[in-house]
């Protein structure tokens, strides 16, 4: 088989987050440019219409329900204080609707006849986000401060009405309440009174705007779907997920139309229906999509089509929409392959292994992960990269992921595991990990290398662990727990000590990363014991440590402590830092330099 330079694999396009416009019209975020920016197509296969040419990556667009006019968010070099910006349908006029760049701003959403919007912003306290109203027009200082907040609030949508907010608060990432906020008077009223972590999430307004659609995991191990009678409180089940997750639930309020996504190991089972009442429904024929991953679905005007983003392993990402009555699916976007051929492209094998304890069962507990293997894979020969993934609260996913496609191309087998702490396999799995259990997790990694010391192709000699964000402390965790499993090790904007990045994260995000790690105040001394900057004399492999100076949630310190302590050891570092990015590398330029530079490191050391 041929094989490709990395920046053809980093220029595969993807196409995704689908907006409806009033006519039918969809625009979506296309990455075409070398960072996604809004485009726009009035018919499926047309050549797409770029509306937004900025430098920066455009996070998110909503098209207004009844002009032709979007909003959409972009902040400045990966800081994350996201502005928000009204754009004309032609791709014309940008105005600038929030322009307060020390804040963030997380969208709501319009109003039901475009002449308003809702968001969330931190522009009076940094730690906490207050909740604004702002007609279309106005800009600035011109936002109404509805409700004065004092923790992690977010708009999750109007009423039908118009009088009213659903609003979400996080508490940390397994607790979320709904309050329902009126704008006549200011009252905020919690409508999901609990004890405990409970999540609520994915909040729908109900057709006659007397309940909430949600999904919930309120008395079970998995979320479902839900119905929240907002006179009596009462929460009764639409449709259970099983001992699967529902991930994503979209209801349309004035036909009661909905779709919901089940997270079936990794990958997204649909349901398409209608509600015949209050948690009745019949449901449509299953859209017509391969076995994949699909974003959260959008409905049009009329709520006769949904679209969705959808990408597999071997599949980048493109917009499909579907026809609600039928099923029958369409895919609108061709994002391009950079000429790469698609049956180059690896499917994974989904796989188990045993790790080292128990399960609530008594039987061994088993790890799911999936495995990629090259085609032409000579036995006893095959270096493998150990990829492990953010969150912790997050799942690696059969989606497309071209540093992988490239280092399958190369020769590299591919090991994605999702250990202990990973979301998708219930509740209880994902609390596995919590603050005194945190290197539980660490000995899964470590028990999938041995599980890939048995399989034919893999040479032991030649494993590397490479993660981001939280899964950069799990590379570095697992090279001082287990120096001798490794050759190489590559951290991107990682945690090197726990200690240091709690006390310098984003203040809004302190309280909630405390709830999952541990506290300053209470687990110190644990924190410290664990963190790869207090054991780095244990190393022996090779470091790459990789991260963007203006990370607002694990801070460019990490990186540069990593790198200075563990080459005061003698251990072979190499770092590089990127000036114009933050949690995560989005300009073409800077994804092409940090991962030709991966490359180039393991192909030296592995």
């Amino acid at each position: 088989m041929p094989t490709y330079d990395f920046e053809r694999y980093l220029n595969v396009r993807s196409a995704r987050v689908p907006t409806f416009g009033p006519n039918g019209e969809l625009a979506f975020l296309l990455n075409t440019t070398g960072v996604p920016q809004v485009w726009r197509l009035d018919e499926p296969g047309e050549w797409p219409q770029q509306l937004t040419f900025e430098e920066e990556e455009v996070s998110f667009a909503d098209w207004s329900p009844e002009r032709d006019e979007l909003v959409f968010g972009m902040d400045q070099g990966g800081d994350e204080r996201t502005q928000l910006f009204r754009l004309d349908a032609d791709g014309e006029t940008v105005t600038p609707l929030t322009d307060m760049p020390e804040a963030i701003h997380h969208w709501g959403e319009w109003n039901s006849d475009g002449s308003r919007f809702a968001f969330t912003s931190n522009r009076r306290d940094e730690s906490v986000f207050d909740v604004y109203v702002q007609g279309r027009d106005e800009c600035g200082d011109d936002a109404e401060m509805v409700y004065e907040g004092d923790g992690w609030l977010t708009v999750a949508g109007w009423s039908p009405e118009g009088n009213r907010l659903a609003v979400t608060e996080m508490h940390s990432s397994f607790d979320y309440d709904v309050y329902v906020l009126d704008l006549a008077t200011g009252d905020l009223d919690c409508v999901t009174p609990h004890g405990g972590d409970v999540r609520y999430q994915s909040v729908n307004w109900g057709p006659d705007g007397d309940a909430l659609y949600l999904r919930t995991d309120e008395g079970a191990d998995t979320m479902y779907l839900a119905r929240l009678d907002l006179e009596t409180g009462a929460l009764e089940t639409v449709a259970s997920g099983g001992e699967w997750n529902v991930e994503s639930v979209t209801v349309d309020e004035d036909t009661g139309r909905f779709v919901f996504g089940r997270n079936v190991d990794g990958y997204t089972d649909l349901t398409v229906g209608e509600l015949t009442g209050e948690t009745e429904f019949e449901t449509f024929p299953t859209p017509d999509l391969p076995k994949a991953v699909t974003g959260t679905g959008v409905f049009d005007r009329d709520a006769e089509r949904v679209a969705f983003g959808v990408t597999g392993s071997a599949e980048n990402t493109n917009v499909s929409v579907v026809d609600v009555e039928s099923g029958e699916t369409e895919r609108w976007t061709d994002a391009a392959t950079a000429g790469l051929p698609k049956e180059s492209f690896v499917e994974p094998e989904l796989v188990r292994y045993e790790t080292f304890d128990d399960d609530e069962s008594g039987e061994r507990r088993e790890i799911p992960a999936f495995f990629s293997v090259p085609e032409d894979a000579t036995p006893g020969e095959t270096p493998v990269i150990v990829d492990i993934h953010g969150g912790p609260e997050s799942q690696r996913r059969p989606t497309f992921h071209p540093v992988k496609q490239y280092f399958l191309n190369r020769g590299y087998a591919y090991f994605e595991p999702n250990v202990r702490g990973s979301t998708g396999y219930g509740t209880a799995y994902t609390h596995l990990d919590d603050v005194e259990k945190r290197m539980d997790s660490v000995r899964d990694i470590a028990e999938g290398v041995e599980w890939l010391h048995d399989r034919p192709e893999i040479d032991p000699e030649r494993v590397v662990a490479f993660g981001g964000s939280y899964g950069g402390f799990m590379v570095l965790a697992a090279l001082t727990e287990y120096p001798d499993l490794w050759a190489a090790g590559v951290d991107v904007v990682g945690i090197a000590n726990f200690v240091t990045f709690l006390e310098n994260t984003g203040d809004w995000r302190r309280e909630h990363r405390e709830a999952e790690y541990g506290s300053l105040a209470d687990d110190r001394e644990f924190l410290e014991s664990i963190s790869p900057t207090n054991n780095v004399e244990n190393i022996r492999a090779p470091l790459l440590v990789l991260h963007g100076a203006n990370d607002p949630r694990v801070p460019v310190g990490e990186a540069e402590q990593i790198a200075e302590t563990a080459a005061e050891q003698g251990v072979p570092v190499e770092k590089l830092i990127f000036e114009d990015e933050g949690h995560g590398f989005t300009k073409l330029e800077n994804r092409i330099e940090a991962y030709t530079t991966v490359a180039d490191f393991l192909g030296k050391h592995v």
